[in-house]
């Protein structure tokens, strides 16, 4: 792959390529994606929608929403300073095609902005409850009228998918979606292949999947724009990694693992003893001793903490890309940059122990079983009443049940497929706070 084809401007509709050295430096091209995405509904969303606890009340947890905004934060760090060392190692990308770090940094900070933009409410769990509802509840009735590869995109409904999707469809009022520029749609992609074949491999690229079967052609439009490899055959879709989705993987690793451990301490979920322990391995070489003895408060000694953390992971991210950028760009590096750097041990100690103490204490796991329900209950509502729609059955009760629909929702939708996808799109754009409120109307609560 090639630097030079890989950040590209060109935009959904373009008939022609946008050029870096014609863009106007008061508003970097790629900074308009960032503008697009923070201004859009499906992103404003994310201030009610899950990210370790859900429906939580306290001032410490974070939403999806504030989750992204740091993912985003450290993504134009890391952006940066892989672009001064790329600029500095390639001169022409500067001097032929008026490309600069800032670019880098405004095209990864996009894309992590946006990375859980298509998540369901009720965080990953939501993700299954769609997924289950279809492999084994009342949507199993739907198998036999969809492909394999139609069938699959929903038993293992898809967050990243799905946030292509709202990306770039066309919506009403808003013509191929965003119009986010192709090298920020690459950078989106951590998985960019088709929800099928399905089969184990080592390549963190296959990890999931990254669109729909609607979106398929699309996609390969934006890949093969952007020169990105094939490494798939036949009638399979999939391709290697745009380098720069690495980035944002890197990102989204840094602050996860972070950031939720320190809610956990601060929901006294894990002691500060513990956090001292295992966050003094990623910093020990950069603390300030009288500093942190000076802090009088455990949210100001673990914030401290958090930010030397950050830091060291961002650095070491740095390196690891830097040192494989050949393989990168050859589409030969199935690894996470933070499986592959000098603190990944570290990293999988602080998971461990987050999963244990945080996701999956008493807290989380009861508001996901709520969770479950109030989606399955959404699911079959819509889907029943939107099939029976369009198949002559229509009841008055089905009715009624539209009529719950956001006007930008109701849209002819003719395959069972397209219907199934677009109800799945509807739910997955709701909060967790509306998703309740609408399960206790249509429950009678």
């Amino acid at each position: 792959m090639q630097w030079e084809q890989l950040l590209s401007l060109k935009r959904q509709g373009d008939t022609s390529k946008r050029l870096r050295r014609e863009q106007d430096d008061t508003r970097l091209g790629f900074e308009v994606d960032y503008d697009r995405i923070i201004f859009s509904s499906a992103f404003r969303s994310l201030q009610d929608k899950t990210q370790v606890i859900p429906l939580s009340k306290t001032d410490f947890v974070h939403t999806r929403l504030t989750h992204s905004l740091e993912v985003s934060v450290v993504g134009r760090s890391l952006g940066r300073l892989v672009g001064k060392k790329i600029i500095e190692k390639h001169p022409y990308l500067a001097e032929v095609h008026g490309y600069h770090m800032n670019d880098f940094g405004a095209i990864v900070a996009a894309a992590a902005l946006a990375h859980d933009i298509g998540n369901p409410p009720f965080g990953h769990s939501g993700e299954k409850a769609i997924g289950e509802y279809f492999k084994i509840g009342k949507g199993q009735q739907y198998r036999d009228k969809l492909t394999d590869k139609e069938w699959q995109d929903l038993v293992d409904f898809e967050g990243n998918a799905n946030g292509f999707n709202l990306l770039t469809s066309s919506r009403p009022g808003i013509e191929g979606g965003l119009r986010i520029s192709y090298a920020t749609l690459g950078a989106f992609m951590k998985y960019p292949k088709e929800s099928l074949p399905k089969k184990p491999t080592s390549n963190i690229a296959d990890k999931k999947y990254g669109f729909f079967q609607c979106d398929k052609a699309f996609f390969k439009d934006v890949a093969a724009d952007m020169g990105m490899i094939p490494n798939k055959t036949g009638d399979d879709t999939g391709f290697e990694r745009h380098p720069l989705a690495y980035l944002v993987e890197a990102a989204d690793d840094i602050c996860y693992t972070i950031i939720d451990f320190e809610d956990g301490i601060n929901l006294g979920l894990i002691s500060e003893d513990y956090a001292l322990e295992y966050l003094i391995k990623l910093v020990k070489d950069n603390v300030q001793v009288e500093k942190y003895k000076s802090l009088t408060t455990k949210e100001d000694r673990v914030s401290y903490l958090r930010a030397l953390a950050i830091g060291t992971l961002i650095n070491d991210a740095v390196n690891t890309f830097l040192e494989n950028e050949q393989l990168i760009l050859a589409g030969k590096y199935p690894y996470a940059l933070t499986d592959r750097g000098n603190y990944t041990a570290q990293m999988k100690d602080i998971i461990n122990l987050s999963i244990k103490n945080i996701y999956q204490s008493r807290e989380v796991v009861e508001k996901e079983v709520m969770g479950y329900r109030i989606i399955n209950t959404l699911l079959d509502a819509f889907c029943t009443a939107y099939n029976n729609k369009f198949d002559g059955n229509e009841s008055n009760y089905d009715k009624l049940i539209l009529k719950l629909l956001p006007e930008k929702f109701i849209t002819d939708k003719m395959t069972v497929y397209d219907r199934l996808l677009h109800i799945c799109h509807f739910v997955s754009t709701l909060t967790d706070g509306n998703a309740v409120l609408l399960y206790n109307r249509i429950a009678g609560k």
